[in-house]
């Protein structure tokens, strides 16, 4: 039986994060992939330092009624700065005393990973539900403590106030500008060319900022194109993260739990073995962004050879006549002989009889007795 190579093999993925980028692409490189990185939105830690811990010190003086947390990178920021400043352990001890509230999974692990358990988590992973429920529970006279996520305030303290509470908000970290704006305008431009497989997102402002570059360069209907083509999947982390992907017209790709783990399996499921394949006599073909492969393992064709391999497998098992391959073609001949020579060189690199001749007609994939 041959052995098969990592299901990601010959893929081309674009990381649009800053935050954790390197976890998604050390977990879709084992796989097999070739993960670019280009950060749509920069993360700005600790913009106001000195007020944060000036807060945290009279937190831990005085107390307050009631801590919402928001994400567990800012969590974890926040207890880090404290921890520098000495008063780690108090803050933590303050926090036993306080009730806790958890935006999402993601908040609630970080506060658990503390020593902490929050009162109550809002599954939603918005604020409106936070405020929601806790203006219905009644906050009037009550002190709120508000750790900020990156898009800064989304109303949640306005909401507050009007229920009667008085809140105040904890900004640990906060989205800035791309760190290599050149690098998010490339990477625009070359997912609109057809060289990623998929393009990842793991926040809604980080989607929001790369599709503002995509109108920017004026792509969008290219983007749309080779999602329609089933060239391209846009993925994320979850339904948050989902919604100005799906306001701009897109369809994303969505895991079964808002979280990187599982989007790397669904991008694993979707580009993988779930993935449109030719059943050929020598196995299965997969055509790729700027690759090709057969059972996983990457074929050394040039691009002439894969612009080839897709027509021909836009259709399996289709003739498709040399003036059609011709026309797909890089560069501009017009010598149909250019079809042929292209053709002959494919299958000296693929080295198996995948792709057959049929006489005066052209060109066919060769399929497996049981796929026709």
């Amino acid at each position: 039986m041959t052995a098969l190579g990592p299901v990601l093999a010959g893929t081309q993925i674009l990381v649009t994060a800053q935050r954790r980028a390197a976890d998604l692409s050390l977990a879709l490189g084992r796989r097999g992939a070739d993960v670019t990185i280009a950060a749509s939105l920069g993360v700005e830690s600790h913009i106001d330092e000195d007020t944060l811990l000036a807060q945290t010190r009279q937190m831990i003086a005085t107390g307050t009624d009631i801590v919402v947390v928001t994400t567990g990178i800012g969590f974890r920021g926040w207890l880090d700065t404290a921890e520098a400043a000495g008063m780690g352990h108090e803050l933590i001890e303050a926090l036993e005393s306080v009730r806790l509230i958890a935006r999402g999974p993601k908040a609630r692990g970080a506060l658990q990973a503390a020593g902490l358990v929050p009162d109550w988590v809002a599954e939603s992973e918005t604020s409106a539900e936070i405020a929601e429920f806790l203006a219905t529970e009644g906050v009037k006279g009550l002190s709120i403590a508000v750790q900020h996520h990156g898009a800064g305030d989304d109303g949640l303290e306005q909401r507050l106030r009007a229920a009667g509470g008085r809140p105040f908000g904890l900004v640990v970290y906060r989205w800035g500008a791309p760190p290599d704006p050149s690098a998010v305008e490339r990477s625009v431009r070359d997912a609109a060319a057809g060289s990623y497989d998929s393009v990842v997102f793991t926040s809604a402002p980080g989607a929001a900022a790369w599709l503002a570059a995509v109108n920017e360069a004026g792509v969008d209907d290219d983007l749309r194109r080779l999602e329609k083509d089933r060239r391209l999947v846009l993925a994320a982390v979850g339904p948050v993260t989902a919604d100005p992907l799906r306001a701009a017209g897109f369809d994303p790709l969505l895991p079964d739990r808002a979280r990187l783990g599982a989007l790397v399996r669904s991008l694993v499921m979707y580009l993988g073995d779930a993935s449109e394949n030719v059943a050929t006599p020598a196995g299965q073909l997969r055509v790729r962004a700027t690759a090709a492969t057969l059972n996983h393992e990457v074929l050394p064709v040039s691009p002439s050879g894969l612009a080839i391999l897709r027509a021909l497998a836009s259709e399996p098992g289709s003739v498709r006549s040399r003036e059609e391959l011709l026309s797909v073609l890089p560069g501009d001949s017009g010598d149909p002989h250019s079809a042929e020579v292209a053709v002959a060189r494919l299958r000296e690199a693929i080295g198996q009889p995948i792709v057959q001749t049929v006489v005066k007609r052209g060109y066919r994939l060769a399929i497996a007795e049981s796929a026709s």
